[in-house]
C-alpha cells in the first residue's frame, strides 16, 4: 500500500456539493491498494501513519504525532498513486488493486487509525472526489507498506 500523507491545517473532501468528510489541524492521507496488498500492509501504512511524527514540539522541532497534538485524519482512497508513466504518457493503473479488493483494505487502515484512538474522517470510496486542504509547512511524506523495513 501507499500512501502521500500531508500535514494540513484544515481539509476536507466533497462528493458532488455534499461535504463527506472534513477535519481541523492533522494528516491528509491519499491511500493507495496494489493487487498484491494484504492485510499486514493496511496494519503496516496504518502504524505508519499513526506515528508519524511531523508536527512540531516546543523547540520548532518536528517531533509529534498526531496523537501527541490531538490532530485528525482525512484518509481518502486514490487508486492513481499506483499508475505507471514510465511507458508513454498515459498513465498504466494494472498495479491497482480493483475496488472490491482494495475497499477492505482502505476500510482496514481507517478502522486501525480510529482504534489507534484518531478522530479519522474519508471520503466515498470509488467516487469522484474533490479534496481541499491548506498544506501546512508545506509538509508532504510517502509512504510504502513494502518499504519499512
Amino acid at each position: 500500500m501507499r500512501a502521500v500523507v500531508q500535514r494540513v491545517t484544515e481539509a476536507s473532501v466533497r462528493v458532488g456539493v455534499r461535504i463527506v468528510g472534513e477535519i481541523a489541524a492533522g494528516l491528509v492521507a491519499l491511500v493507495g491498494v496494489a493487487r498484491d496488498d494484504g492485510e499486514v500492509d493496511a496494519e503496516i501504512l496504518a502504524s505508519k501513519i499513526a506515528g508519524l511524527r511531523v508536527f512540531d514540539d516546543g523547540a520548532g522541532e518536528m517531533n509529534l504525532s498526531l496523537a501527541d497534538v490531538g490532530g485528525a485524519v482525512l484518509a481518502v482512497s486514490q487508486f492513481t498513486l499506483y499508475g505507471d508513466a514510465r511507458r508513454g504518457r498515459r498513465p498504466s493503473y494494472v498495479e491497482a488493486a480493483p475496488g472490491d479488493q482494495a475497499r477492505p483494505l482502505f476500510d482496514e487502515v481507517v478502522r486501525r487509525l480510529r482504534d489507534a484512538g484518531l478522530p479519522t474522517q474519508t471520503g466515498e470510496f470509488g467516487a469522484e472526489m474533490f479534496v481541499t486542504l491548506v498544506n501546512d509547512g508545506p509538509v508532504t511524506i510517502l509512504l510504502d507498506s513494502r518499504k519499512t523495513f
